[in-house]
């Protein structure tokens, strides 16, 4: 069974692209059967301490639970054209290679559908450089769509939980 994680890199808690994150992973364990518990990484409350140059163990623990998923949804509100640096500043923590043998699906919350590509063009990047594998395409939200959120994540999932699956099998 795979271990769903769920990293959000809005600055801001209890955030709307939180709420986005956890249906999508919500919706991505339904469709894989995964009844465990799904680890969420909340980096609003890390904020501080990313760019200190001591450790904290509260970033240590979140940089293991993504370490230790299967699966992982990266979230991030559409901050200038792309993801928030708060999401940058805590994936560069990560060492090369860090999301290999990992699924990672890139879900952006955005205003505009002007922007709707930068899931694609910025984040989809940043995770393969990582290692992870990223299947297609990847999650844009417009806060336009957020009374539909249900419908909107499901037939996101119903398009991506194939490509996931097949991941999944080949880390079985």
């Amino acid at each position: 069974m795979s271990r769903i994680a769920t990293l959000v890199g809005n600055p801001r808690e209890g955030s709307r692209t939180l709420a986005v994150a956890v249906a999508a992973a919500e919706a991505i364990a339904a469709r894989l059967g995964s009844t465990g518990h799904h680890e969420i990484v909340d980096l609003s409350a890390l904020g501080p301490h990313l760019l200190s140059p001591g450790a904290s163990s509260g970033v240590e623990t979140a940089l293991e639970l993504v370490a230790e998923s299967s699966v992982l949804v990266v979230a991030s509100p559409m901050y200038k054209g792309t993801y928030t640096g708060l999401l940058k500043s805590f994936l560069d923590r990560l060492p090369p290679d860090a999301l290999a043998g990992k699924t990672a699906l890139p879900l952006l919350v955005m205003g505009s559908a002007r922007h709707a590509l930068a899931v694609e063009v910025h984040l989809r990047p940043l995770l393969v450089e990582l290692g992870a594998t990223v299947p297609s395409p990847g999650l844009a939200v417009l806060t336009a769509q957020l009374p539909n959120l249900d419908e909107v994540v499901t037939r996101w999932a119903d398009r991506v939980v194939p490509q996931v699956s097949l991941g999944e099998r080949a880390l079985a």
